[in-house]
């Protein structure tokens, strides 16, 4: 768990981590070059409670390419 999560995570509840930590996993990027797809959760971030379908500029670890990875919210 990276430092991010440990700092946020330690002011909820163990229930509310839970919750927070399976939504985050259920946030899905996928690069626009390879179709390479990780969860938020596994890039060291936290979305719970959030809507929309953003796009975030981000290094694909499989390819090494920069672009705008699209962000959706799956299962």
């Amino acid at each position: 768990m990276s430092v991010f999560h440990r700092l946020i995570l330690r002011f909820m509840s163990a229930q509310t981590r839970a919750r927070a930590e399976a939504e985050s996993r259920a946030w899905i990027a996928t690069c626009p070059s390879c179709g390479h797809e990780r969860s938020v959760w596994e890039m060291g971030g936290l979305r719970y409670g959030a809507s929309g379908a953003p796009r975030w500029r981000l290094t694909c670890p499989a390819c090494g390419a920069v672009g705008w990875h699209s962000v959706e919210k799956r299962g």
